[in-house]
């Protein structure tokens, strides 16, 4: 799939970011397969955990579903990297255990790998947001757009970019809903297409066969749980890394590919035990200036280069408060609330960008 390349080394202007990641993109074989048997051992584990504890009610598997939520998360991390042909040196290697990653994610790891093509080749570009499709995650609209949006238009934007709409109540529908579709692929995609049915044609057979040895209903007592939980924390993951306060939006020549995986990204820092089930997806600066780099090397890539620091950082409970920016202010660099597009807003001031 297309990869976007990196602007060269401008002279003087200090070292090329990009430059930075490239001894850290190799994989490591035992590393990645490390990671599989954890994340899917954890996972498996898990849930066995929660069909034992249904023996005695539903209220006491309910908690181990965050856990197994935790363990879905990481293998979707691992899916990711395989799209990106980071996870594995060979090709192959890659799609076979993207596919599979993709039957206990619920995502077609074809279609999806397309997508998120799309989203590496247009992130926090105000002149290509079209080629992301439907993306009400890391796309949004400026202040101007919003205000000549008519009456019920400017409704729904904002019905759709609630919090509680765009983070609890949607991302459980995508996944378990939407991804049976193939949903936003243009004519040419056959391949995706094909994908997406083949991947439906192997969940029905699985969930089939759970459903006759363990019961219909305590299958869907232990995976619908893990589900919700998982698509919620994933979609979060997702939108707050490009939809920050401090983030930047750049248009025309304006853009710049690494301006805007250091500044439209951002580095999401969270405790080591979230930072391991999350396969430390929160350097998300690093991984849009390579997305070659395994996501267990994201961190020492970090670590290893000054100016890789210099990206935005989030805390966890800075992150929390970032789902209400919802539109990117031309005028004050940076993105705003849906009370700053009111009438008059500019006018009576608004308060400047938090430090980091």
């Amino acid at each position: 799939m297309p990869e976007l390349a990196p602007d060269p080394p401008t002279g003087d202007a200090g070292p090329d970011p990009h430059s930075c990641t490239l001894s850290f993109q190799t994989p490591v074989l035992g590393r990645s397969i490390g990671q599989l048997v954890t994340s899917f051992g954890g996972f498996f584990g898990v849930c066995a955990a929660m069909y034992g504890a249904l023996m005695l009610s539903v209220w006491a598997a309910l908690p181990l579903s965050v856990v197994a939520a935790g363990f879905l998360v990481r293998i979707f991390i691992i899916q990711h990297d395989c799209g990106h042909g980071s996870f594995f040196r060979s090709r192959r290697l890659n799609d076979a255990v993207g596919r599979l990653c993709s039957l206990v994610t619920l995502t077609p790891y074809a279609l999806w790998r397309r997508q998120h093509a799309a989203h590496h080749g247009s992130w926090n570009n105000l002149d290509r947001r079209a080629a992301t499709g439907v993306d009400i995650y890391s796309s949004c609209l400026t202040v101007a757009e919003y205000r000549r949006l008519g009456y019920w238009r400017r409704r729904l934007y904002r019905l759709t970019r609630h919090p509680f709409v765009s983070n609890i109540l949607a991302p459980p529908m995508i996944f378990m809903l939407l991804y049976r579709v193939p949903f936003d692929t243009a004519k040419g995609w056959w391949r995706e297409r094909r994908a997406v049915f083949l991947t439906d044609a192997a969940l029905v057979v699985l969930i089939a066969g759970a459903g006759h040895l363990l019961g219909y209903d305590r299958v869907a007592q232990v995976q619908l749980p893990i589900m919700v939980f998982a698509s919620i924390a994933g979609v979060w993951l997702f939108s707050i890394q490009h939809r920050f306060e401090q983030t930047l939006w750049s248009s025309g020549a304006a853009w710049n590919f690494s301006a805007a995986a250091l500044r439209g990204s951002s580095h999401l820092d969270l405790p080591p035990i979230l930072r391991w089930f999350t396969g430390n997806i929160g350097f998300h600066h690093v991984h849009h200036l390579n997305p070659r780099i395994p996501n267990y090397r994201l961190r020492e890539c970090h670590d290893g280069a000054a100016i890789l620091q210099t990206a935005p950082r989030l805390t966890l409970g800075r992150a929390l408060g970032t789902l209400r920016f919802a539109l990117w202010d031309d005028d004050l660099g940076r993105m705003v609330r849906f009370a700053a597009a009111n009438p008059g807003a500019s006018a009576r001031g608004v308060r400047e960008p938090a430090g980091r």
